[in-house]
């Protein structure tokens, strides 16, 4: 016998997200109805809505989903990889938005700049993050790129990967960027190795590195402070 799950459809009209949002608008919904509409369906014994309820109050809230990986999703009865994935992709897509129209137009003077438009979002990531800032000939931000996600190592991080979206768009100059995920900025010789590497391929194809910025746990150590980059 096939077990029928709940879904949106078993609610009142008056209770359906997606109704509400066509008649009242999108943002008169809570965070449990827009997660349900993401979801779709429930489980045998709770609707769409119940289930992100149960979601919300398990992780501990909305701000906690992009801290959630697909592990600690599906632990949540009645998560599957298809609802687990939807959640992730969506929490993601919040933080991209939300970082390119943070840093529009931002102009970078210091380290403490660059480093600001990714502190907090980065110092909580569980990897390695490895990006680059792209500038235009007045220091303004054009855009930030994610490079690689794992260990900072020549392989991962390849001079072509890097300076491909920089020559895309016309930049005059990069800063490089990464997280240590133990919370202390302090670079090791591969970041010290991959820095030199990428300041001396970016002099060959005529895109300055400015600095490479390590960030910590609210903290972040800049190459060009410490005389770090290479000459």
């Amino acid at each position: 016998m096939t077990t029928r799950h709940l879904t949106i459809k078993d609610l009142p009209p008056s209770e359906r997200p997606r109704e509400r949002a066509i008649a009242q608008g999108v943002a008169t919904l809570s965070d449990a109805d827009l997660l349900a509409i993401l979801l779709r369906s429930g489980t045998a014994q709770d609707t769409a809505v119940h289930l992100a309820q149960r979601v919300l109050s398990e992780i501990g809230g909305l701000t906690e989903l992009p801290r959630c990986g697909m592990e600690d999703l599906q632990a949540i009865k009645g998560l599957g990889p298809a609802k687990a994935i939807t959640l992730m992709a969506a929490a993601d897509l919040a933080n991209r938005l939300s970082n390119r129209t943070r840093y529009e137009s931002v102009t970078v003077s210091t380290p403490g700049d660059a480093a600001g438009l990714v502190m907090e979002e980065m110092r909580h990531k569980l990897r390695e993050h490895f990006r680059v800032l792209l500038l235009d000939t007045k220091n303004k931000v054009i855009g930030i790129e994610e490079i690689s996600i794992g260990s900072l190592n020549t392989s991962l991080v390849h001079p072509r990967e890097v300076f491909r979206p920089a020559i895309r768009r016309a930049c005059a100059s990069v800063i490089l960027l990464h997280n240590h995920p133990s919370g202390d900025p302090t670079p090791s010789r591969e970041d010290l190795d991959v820095t030199k590497r990428l300041t001396e391929a970016g002099r060959l194809m005529g895109i300055e590195v400015l600095d490479h910025v390590v960030i910590g746990d609210g903290r972040f150590i800049s190459f060009r402070e410490k005389g770090l980059m290479s000459s």
